[in-house]
């Protein structure tokens, strides 16, 4: 599988060493400065594309490989508001495009049990529920998309809750999200229900780059030959 790495920072140099490992090659690889090489001429080369960027130049990549016709896996987050209109895009080119906002084959599992504890939980409400994450001091954003996805699937299943916010809050329609930025620290996630009784909490921690990088590898061996809108969920078979 030849690849275009579009995003060459520690993350980018992670996937490519998984990639390498596992007999792909990359035959692009862009970061800051030679984004002019991030042409159409040069993205038909690759089977697919992996996109880890930020949150100001994601959408843009992503449209480039869509125009381009390459299937393109993006693991960038912070860039959300433009989820519709980049669908719409592969939508209109019969394109490929898987979006995860944690590759982690852990992480995804987490997300599992996170549903499945909130559905749980739905009929306690004396248990305030609420969200921390940690990661290192170089996340640009802040809360984390892996712990905005954990804050809407229990929103999705706790029906008091409208909303969540990115500080401490006492409402009881807010889910209120901590962010902590420490090095080093992969990253850190963890959903906890307290009440004047007890606790009961889950937490997933990374220990290194390499479970999001292998599971970006793996996104990318899965849409490589498809067509259409994917998540890890169908990369994992859940």
């Amino acid at each position: 599988m030849k690849i275009a790495l579009i995003g060459y920072g520690k993350m980018g140099r992670t996937i490519e060493k998984i990639a390498l490992q596992k007999g792909h090659e990359i035959i692009l690889k862009i970061d800051l400065d030679n984004g002019y090489e991030l042409t159409a001429e040069n993205l038909t080369k690759a089977d697919v594309a992996i996109e880890f960027t930020g949150p100001a130049s994601a959408a843009d990549n992503l449209r480039r490989c869509i125009d381009a016709g390459v299937p393109v896996v993006c693991g960038s987050t912070g860039w959300l508001n433009e989820y519709e209109s980049i669908k719409k895009a592969v939508e209109k080119k019969d394109g490929t495009f898987l979006y995860a906002s944690n590759f982690s084959i852990g992480v995804n599992i987490f997300f599992e049990l996170n549903k499945k504890l909130a559905s749980l939980m739905a009929a306690h409400p004396d248990y305030r529920v609420s969200i921390r994450e940690t990661h290192h001091t170089q996340k640009k954003d802040a809360p984390s998309g892996t712990a905005i996805t954990l804050a809407e699937q229990v929103l999705e299943n706790i029906s008091n809750l409208k909303s969540w916010v990115n500080h401490p809050s006492s409402s009881p329609e807010e889910l209120p999200i901590t962010s902590e930025r420490l090095d080093p620290a992969p990253g850190t996630h963890e959903v906890i229900y307290r009440s004047a009784i007890d606790d009961l909490e889950i937490k997933h921690t990374a220990h290194s780059r390499e479970g999001f990088a292998s599971g970006a590898v793996l996104a990318a061996e899965y849409i490589c030959h498809k067509k259409g809108i994917f998540s890890m969920k169908d990369v994992l078979g859940f």
